[in-house]
């Protein structure tokens, strides 16, 4: 990619170090602050991918770049800016390999007091670039992928040292972006094939795109998400006709899917518990041409009545919240923010969610639980916990997405039957 011209490169390093800061101190996603930024500060379209390309590869690899700045600092003590711009320009250099003279001068021009320090580290970190790079592999998992050492010991303990470093590598790249046609516009498949940069998918209708294909998304012939998502709509298998819940519905993608298999025929209910999250959900539905789901806003933990009255449904599909941790190469905040005592808060909101959904679903009909959890906790031992809680159950099929091996996100989807 090439590096931006002096005057605007400063301007990205500078907003770099916004975004960090702002990230650093609230929970936004670093994607949406990335966003925001490149609006407010009209960047140029090169410009505003060098700073995508700054930020989200010094969140991958956050520890690792703390370990290059302690190296090369003597552990020194560092105020939080001077440790940001640190590694914003060990970033480039060693990462992204942006030529030595515009990596350190460029950085250099916004660091303010901290300049002659930012100067000879990052002059070291050139001279010394290849025995820094080659003395990586020597270091340990979580410092060489930069992962919290509790998720590397947990991984360890659940897949073993080879399976963890796997997983490790594959989060540190940049994820595809997927498109999936939606066969709910007619020949949308044939408009969909006249566009540049699409390469099929292993999983039926979803094609790997670059660029992305805005402006096909925008008239509702594709929407974008991973293949790992359909596989929860897909096993749940709904047929027309038929009434579905979709418990957890925003932001769409799966409700969109079930409608197609569904021919738009029957009855979705697509709740979800944030009111805020139901206004970009209708709007993809509609951009989608879905007609047969009614969005409603509900929360199956609360006390209050649920808005679809007593209902018992043919299907019932609960994406529940999870700790992400099969899509942290998507979703690269995760690593950092997801703590280690909340895989047993999640798994006891899960299980909730599973036991106040089963009392809607008709006899005879499924369940599918799904999360995007590559974690036993939230996966296969809430499904083990149900089926001994309620006889009336059985498990017809389950299936976990590990990212390396299948080449998407992390997933697990298993379906329920009840008997009838």
């Amino acid at each position: 990619m090439p590096v931006p011209s002096s005057p605007r490169a400063t301007n990205v390093r500078s907003v770099a170090v916004e975004v960090f800061t702002e990230w650093q101190k609230t929970p936004r996603f670093a994607v949406d602050i990335l966003d925001d930024w490149t609006r407010r500060t009209a960047l140029s379209a090169p410009n505003a991918a060098f700073l995508h390309d700054i930020v989200l590869t010094s969140l991958r690899n956050l520890t690792l770049l703390d370990h290059w700045t302690d190296h090369l600092t003597g552990n020194k003590h560092l105020d939080h800016r001077t440790r940001w711009l640190l590694r914003i320009g060990l970033c480039q250099l060693l990462l992204l390999g942006v030529p030595s003279h515009a990596a350190v001068n460029e950085t250099v021009a916004i660091a303010g007091r901290s300049g002659a320090l930012i100067n000879a580290v990052l002059r070291r970190a050139g001279r010394e670039l290849a025995q820094l790079t080659s003395h990586t592999a020597t270091l340990p998992l979580a410092t060489q992928y930069s992962h919290p050492e509790f998720m590397i010991r947990r991984w360890i303990k659940i897949m073993g040292k080879s399976k963890t470093e796997a997983l490790c590598q594959w989060n540190q790249n940049p994820p595809s972006t997927f498109v999936r046609v939606n066969r709910l516009i007619d020949a949308a498949d044939e408009k969909l094939a006249k566009v540049p940069g699409l390469a099929p998918h292993n999983e039926e209708d979803f094609f790997e795109c670059d660029p992305t294909p805005r402006e096909a998304l925008k008239q509702g012939l594709c929407y974008a998400h991973d293949p790992s998502t359909a596989i929860a709509p897909r096993m749940l298998a709904p047929r027309p006709g038929e009434t579905v819940l979709d418990a957890c519905a925003a932001p769409g993608g799966k409700t969109a899917l079930m409608a197609q298999m569904m021919c738009n025929e029957g009855r979705i209910y697509a709740c979800d518990a944030s009111s805020a999250r139901l206004n970009r959900l209708r709007e993809n539905l509609t951009r989608l041409h879905v007609r047969n789901a009614q969005v409603m806003q509900h929360d199956l933990l609360s006390d209050a009545p649920a808005p679809f009255g007593d209902i018992l449904f043919d299907r019932i599909l609960l994406d529940v919240p999870c700790s992400n941790s099969g899509v942290m190469r998507r979703r690269v905040d995760v690593r950092w923010r997801l703590q280690e005592d909340e895989f047993t808060a999640l798994a006891v909101t899960q299980r909730a969610i599973c036991e106040a959904a089963l009392r809607y679903l008709k006899p005879g009909g499924s369940l599918v639980y799904s999360t995007c959890s590559i974690d036993p906790e939230e996966n296969q031992h809430i499904v083990k916990a149900v089926l001994e809680a309620h006889p009336e159950l059985e498990m017809a099929e389950s299936r976990l997405v590990f990212p390396p091996k299948d080449l998407m996100d992390g997933a697990f989807a298993a379906r329920l039957v009840k008997s009838a």
